[in-house]
């Protein structure tokens, strides 16, 4: 009879698919969260510029989103943040100082990321330059140099 425990039994480990489930299940929430957090920056109201040359960025660095909407019935720009509403670009400096500190800090941590925060800037097509450019001001006024556009390429 053949007896359990402590032999010296020749053969192959058995593999244990539970620890290699909950392993995945913990990587796909991480991506999950991550990309949720990502998709919540951006305002599906606005129609974005056609750019048919467009090219795909590049997601090796840290960035923020700002989103310009026009209103064509008040005649006025709102500017979207980090989901708060600012009516002028200069009043969100301050947050965006702050993002840019906190993208800057994790980039300096994973080794091989660029380290140059980047700003996005979501404009809707029918808002005037002069809010785009008060965008880009601000921007400046925090000290980012790198500021992207996002367009489609068809409509």
């Amino acid at each position: 009879m053949a007896g359990g425990g402590g032999g010296l039994e020749k053969g192959e480990p058995d593999f244990q698919i539970a620890p290699m489930v909950d392993v995945l299940l913990v990587i796909l929430i991480f991506f999950m969260v991550i990309t949720s957090a990502q998709v919540l920056n951006i305002d599906k109201t606005i129609k974005l510029p056609i750019a048919a040359e467009a090219t795909k960025k590049d997601d090796s660095r840290a960035e923020a989103i700002v989103n310009v909407r026009w209103d064509p019935v008040a005649n006025a720009a709102t500017f979207n943040f980090q989901d708060h509403l600012y009516s002028k670009a200069t009043d969100f400096v301050e947050p965006l100082k702050a993002a840019k500190a906190l993208g800057e800090k994790t980039a300096a941590e994973k080794p091989g990321q660029n380290m140059e925060f980047r700003l996005v800037i979501r404009g809707d097509r029918d808002v005037p330059a002069l809010f785009v450019s008060q965008a880009m001001n601000a921007a400046a006024e925090v000290g980012i140099s790198d500021i992207s556009f996002s367009s489609v390429n068809h409509d």
